[in-house]
């Protein structure tokens, strides 16, 4: 569940210290966190082997469960939500239940951080395989919806005025979480921390914000332009030289003009924190010197290029045999090596990608001699380019 960004929490029924399961909704909405009707439901209605299945009146769907051998110890899972809340439902739902202003400015930011789970079969597999440990297997539990009008957690107050300090705190404390958890993805996409940068941006930083404008397409456009920056800037700190930022930066800057629906915006913005990712992973030269930060760059540049160790040393104005040790030490293999892998991961990528003849992909990686391009091909891959291309076909 953390996986997915959905709280769980432990609920002792029979303990005055009840948890905030619910992120602090009922905060906002009643002031308080008290939740007697619903541990009345637990405590009357709830069985043991069963995991219920509850929607409450705001959008916002739990599992719940009696732990079997801990009398009175209950399992609460959520709140997550199904699909997007918009503007729209939630002005629906302030003035169905009389919310004051102040109420729905704090909904906003409480939306924000539930999440939103697209694959609703992903989760409910998580919860059988849950019950399946729990109990032995299927036929030992049972699965039952819980109908959202069948509790009543309390009823909506309606409050005209409201502290005002008490919402200029709550929403000072949502701004709070939401750039906190940006920093989070910056941080983790700065070090190539995919899984964990994954995490970060699931939590509704950009993919479920505010919408600002009428037009939901343009509104989505907007936060991924501004994720492209983010991200750009991430990079950047995990020493990606610019040139590497700039190409993947203009890429997803095309990408983003195409967006044609929210879905695929979304879409394009997890692909987006990912490739960031990627790209420190693959050009970070953070743990390198000066000189051979400007080495590596130069070959990442242009693989045609005199990448010679008298060429390098040149254009650095360093001695050749210098820069040789330096590099050796560094990179952990010598400059000649380092130069020829690389060109040969580049010439593997051509010959998986196009059709193109082999003297020309020698070209293309910098080495027009096609029999030493051969000999140096077979010695990283142990077959020839020839033998390499058949096998993939």
């Amino acid at each position: 569940m953390n996986k997915l960004s959905i709280k769980t929490a432990l609920i002792h029924i029979y303990e005055n210290d009840t948890p905030t399961f619910d992120l602090g909704l009922r905060k906002i909405i009643y002031g308080t966190d008290d939740y007697p009707k619903f541990f009345e439901f637990l405590t009357s209605a709830g069985k043991s082997n069963t995991i219920y299945q509850i929607n409450d009146k705001y959008f916002c769907k739990y599992y719940a469960l009696r732990l079997p051998n801990k009398p009175g110890t209950y399992l609460m899972i959520g709140p997550y939500l199904d699909q997007e809340i918009t503007q729209e439902s939630l002005l629906n739902l302030a003035d169905h239940y009389n919310f004051s202003p102040q109420i729905f400015s704090q909904l906003k930011y409480f939306y924000e951080k539930v999440p939103i789970i697209k694959d609703i079969d992903h989760l409910l597999l998580l919860i059988i395989t849950l019950g399946e440990y729990l109990w032995g297997n299927m036929n030992n539990f049972s699965l039952e919806k819980v109908d959202p009008h069948s509790i009543e957690w309390a009823q909506p107050v309606s409050r005209e005025k409201k502290e005002t300090n008490d919402d200029a705190f709550l929403t000072m404390k949502a701004m709070e979480e939401r750039y906190a958890r940006e920093n989070g993805l910056i941080q983790a996409v700065s070090k190539g921390l995919i899984h964990e940068a994954e995490q970060f941006s699931s939590s509704s930083i950009f993919f479920e914000m505010e919408k600002r404008l009428s037009d939901p397409i343009r509104d989505i456009k907007n936060y991924t332009i501004i994720l492209n920056t983010i991200l750009r800037k991430s990079a950047e700190k995990g020493k990606v030289h610019p040139i590497h930022l700039d190409a993947l930066s203009s890429q997803f800057a095309k990408e983003i003009e195409n967006i044609t629906s929210v879905k695929k915006g979304i879409e394009l913005q997890k692909n987006m924190v990912e490739k960031y990712c990627l790209l420190v992973k693959k050009h970070s030269i953070n743990h390198y010197s000066l000189p051979i930060q400007k080495v590596i760059t130069y070959i990442d540049t242009d693989l045609t290029a005199d990448l010679s160790l008298s060429a390098l040393s040149n254009l650095l104005n360093l001695s050749p045999n210098y820069l040789s040790a330096l590099f050796k030490k560094e990179a952990g293999t010598t400059l000649t090596n380092y130069v020829n892998t690389k060109r040969i991961e580049h010439a593997v990528y051509l010959l998986s990608s196009t059709d193109m003849q082999i003297q020309n992909i020698a070209q293309y990686c910098g080495i027009p001699d096609v029999n030493y391009f051969t000999k140096i091909f077979k010695k990283v891959m142990n077959k020839t380019p020839s033998e390499f291309k058949e096998d993939i076909r």
